[in-house]
């Protein structure tokens, strides 16, 4: 079996992906259609234009002009139906998926909607996909602290069905430290914690949101090369880091693929993990991120393999799964 082959075939879970991050044109042009909200494009090429964004905030623009077509349940189910298809494809068989409530909140869609919408979603998708699946709501980091706990006060009524709660959007100048009494809530609520921490931002960030938002994962994470104390410290603790390659470098965190550290701080024995991030603007899904880096990096069969085992470990489902799924990759 080759790479390419063994890719296709490899189960695996994603664990860094945010929903509206996979609005793909098509869809994006249909359900502004739909709902008869005018966005600032004449066709579905157009669209598909502007996702060639040059920067972060040209990337962001076209985000939440995306954002704001989605207004009703079945949007936000429409939405991740799409992504689900997107995994049945790439042999995803269990996904964590980020979402972003004060997106639609701030403008005015009740949090139920989207929550039920994407619930519905994730129910379908492991009747007739067989693809399991956690919701993790994220607060935006560039809002206020008091603005994230709003948002937790929401989500409290639908704990049962979000596992745990992250931090996106903008690092710089937003450090981990700015939330950690809205994560210490969330924590007493029983909610699992991860965090974007160490792409754009320094490797200190990392050690923020372990020390003081007690994080069961890093997202990102790749600054932490920088510091060998930091990365001594992921080792023993077996932290997972859920590496995005081609959004990093979509986003010039990396000038060039062959410059990617996943390779490095897999050998290292950090637990690295391969996801897709935003993956209709950054340029591939789950495949495609694996393919791009088998490419430009010397990873082993043996490597491919360790990586979507090393996804597996650092999912939240339970342990007789990790094992199945685990035994499956070793019998390939």
């Amino acid at each position: 079996m080759n790479n390419s082959e063994l890719i296709r075939v490899l189960p695996k879970a994603e664990l860094h992906v945010h929903i509206e991050g996979t609005f793909e044109p098509e869809l994006m042009f249909e359900i502004a259609q739909r709902n008869k909200i005018d966005i600032p494009y004449k066709s579905i090429d157009e669209v598909k234009q502007a996702y060639n964004f040059h920067n972060l905030q040209s990337f962001l623009d076209i985000y939440y002009a995306g954002a704001n077509v989605l207004v009703y349940e079945q949007d936000f189910y429409d939405l991740a139906w799409a992504y689900f298809i997107k995994c049945q494809q790439d042999n995803v068989v269990h996904t964590e998926i980020f979402f972003d409530p004060q997106t639609h909140t701030d403008r005015g869609v009740a949090f139920e909607i989207v929550l039920n919408g994407l619930k519905k979603a994730c129910v379908d998708a492991q009747e007739k996909l067989g693809i399991t699946s956690h919701l993790i709501m994220c607060f935006l980091r560039h809002l206020s602290e008091e603005a994230a706990m709003q948002t937790l006060e929401q989500a409290l009524p639908f704990k049962d069905q979000i596992i745990g709660v992250g931090l996106d959007s903008s690092e710089l100048g937003h450090p981990p430290s700015k939330f950690e009494r809205v994560f210490a809530k969330a924590r007493e609520a029983g909610f699992l914690i991860v965090a974007h921490a160490g792409e754009e931002g320094p490797a200190e960030y990392v050690w923020e949101a372990l020390d003081l938002l007690k994080v069961n994962r890093i997202d990102h994470g790749v600054r932490s090369e920088d510091d060998p104390k930091l990365l001594e410290r992921l080792v023993l603790e077996k932290m997972p880091l859920t590496v995005c390659p081609l959004s990093n470098l979509k986003l010039c965190v990396i000038d060039d693929m062959a410059d990617h550290n996943i390779h490095r701080l897999l050998k290292q024995g950090v637990k690295v993990t391969v996801n897709s991030d935003d993956p209709a603007y950054f340029g591939g899904y789950m495949n495609d991120n694996f393919h791009a880096i088998e490419q430009a990096l010397p990873l082993s069969q043996d490597e491919l393999k360790q990586l979507a085992i090393n996804s597996f470990e650092a999912s939240f489902i339970p342990e007789s799964e990790k094992r199945k799924w685990i035994k499956h990759i070793h019998a390939l």
